[in-house]
């Protein structure tokens, strides 16, 4: 039988009970749509995470505090702070891979500005840091080397910071007091947004980590992080491996000391929250794909039905030369069609639907390609393997009973 005949035979026979057929692929485009949806999401998610993490800077990474150890069980990352701002120079002088290092000396204080006052976090840090963190000034500027060497009582604000302190005003030039010590406003930053952990990254001053350690912390104090970028991601590896030797070097760690540090880059963050998205989304697929299988059992009822309809229309084209192959075909064929315009419909409702959740919620949804087409592949999938055994029946019925079926 040709191709052209048995798709004409199976429209037909589709369209005979449009409300039948309508309830069939209802389960499918449900399916369908369930799946593109729960992917949409997982993958937004996962572009926001990535963009997140991107929005720490480029090729970044990050010298830590290390752990210690009490009564031999480890006290966790971060417990063991040696770091310095002599570590910072000394791998800002004796490293070859890097393009930029910062410290960072962070502490928490109160701003006032007039009438206005927010607490907020105080950073300082080097002339690296905009560089390191790919950070523009939307106003003003940043403070300079001489600046950093003189201590000189300059800030750059964070655009929330300027937003309470100066509510609709630009804040270049004005004066704000840190705690109890007067700073000049020399620039504002341009606003970034949340970051990975959902903090605000615009909450935020820079001053001179050389202002920040003299007149914020009372002297020698030891440093939150020291962040450093590479010229290329390609030397992150490198660049790592170089700042360990470095920093045992300043630490004067022995041969079989522990790393009294913790050395990270950003694209081990990037992998992680990647993995953990990932497992999700396949997770919320997998949960969304038994609809997918209810729907070919309903395909293979209803299959039943229409052989145990037709089963005179069977005999007779047996008894005109049909062969058993042509009648598993046909009916193979309505199975697979029906699959197929229902994943079709499934599709579109899918993207309405992640597009009407993401309007609603402000969650960034998207779909790539591939998605697309396995939901369609297996919606054609579940017809066929669904639509096999009605079709199988249907050919093995025997033409002269079929032929006196009432």
């Amino acid at each position: 039988m040709k191709q052209q005949t048995l798709l004409k035979l199976a429209s037909q026979s589709i369209l005979k009970n449009k409300m039948r057929t309508l309830l069939t692929m209802l389960g499918i485009v449900i399916g369908v749509g369930a799946v593109i949806v729960m992917v949409a999401i997982g993958n937004g998610a996962q572009a926001s995470i990535q963009d997140q993490i991107k929005s720490l800077g480029t090729n970044v990474i990050m010298i830590m505090p290390g752990s210690t150890n009490q009564g031999g069980a480890s006290q966790g990352a971060g417990t063991f702070n040696r770091l310095t701002i002599a570590d910072a120079e000394k791998v800002k002088k004796d490293a070859t891979t890097l393009a930029a290092v910062s410290p960072v000396i962070t502490t928490r204080t109160q701003a006032i500005a007039g009438g206005s006052n927010w607490r907020t976090q105080i950073n300082g840090v080097s002339t690296d840091y905009l560089t390191i963190r790919d950070w523009s000034v939307a106003s003003g500027a940043l403070f300079t080397d001489n600046d950093v060497k003189s201590m000189r009582k300059v800030a750059v604000l964070g655009a929330t910071v300027a937003q309470n302190l100066f509510p609709g005003g630009d804040p270049v030039g004005a004066q704000i007091q840190l705690g109890h010590v007067p700073f000049q406003v020399i620039g504002v930053l341009a606003a970034k947004g949340q970051n990975a952990m959902g903090n605000d990254q615009d909450d935020v001053i820079l001053i001179p980590y050389t202002t920040a350690q003299a007149r914020l912390s009372g002297g020698f104090v030891r440093l939150g992080q020291i962040l450093a970028s590479t010229y290329s991601p390609n030397d992150m590896p490198a660049a790592q491996d170089e700042i360990r030797g470095i920093m045992r070097e300043s630490h004067k760690l022995g041969d079989y000391a522990d790393d009294d540090f913790t050395i990270r880059n950003q694209n081990e963050l990037a992998d992680a929250a990647s993995s953990t998205t990932k497992v999700m989304t396949y997770l919320l697929a997998a949960i969304a794909s038994v609809s997918l299988v209810v729907g070919g059992i309903g395909i293979m009822n209803i299959m039943l039905v229409s052989v145990t309809e037709r089963t005179r229309e069977i005999g007779i084209r047996m008894a005109i030369g049909a062969r058993g192959s042509d009648v598993l075909t046909q009916f193979l064929v309505e199975s697979i069609v029906m699959s197929l315009a229902g994943g079709v419909i499934g599709l579109l409702v899918g993207f309405g639907g992640a597009a009407l959740l993401g309007h609603l919620t402000g969650w960034h949804t998207a779909t790539p390609a591939i998605a697309v087409a396995i939901a369609v592949g297996f919606s054609a999938a579940v017809g066929m393997f669904f639509g096999y055994y009605p079709a199988r029946k249907a050919a093995a019925l025997n033409p002269i009973q079929a032929l006196r079926y009432e």
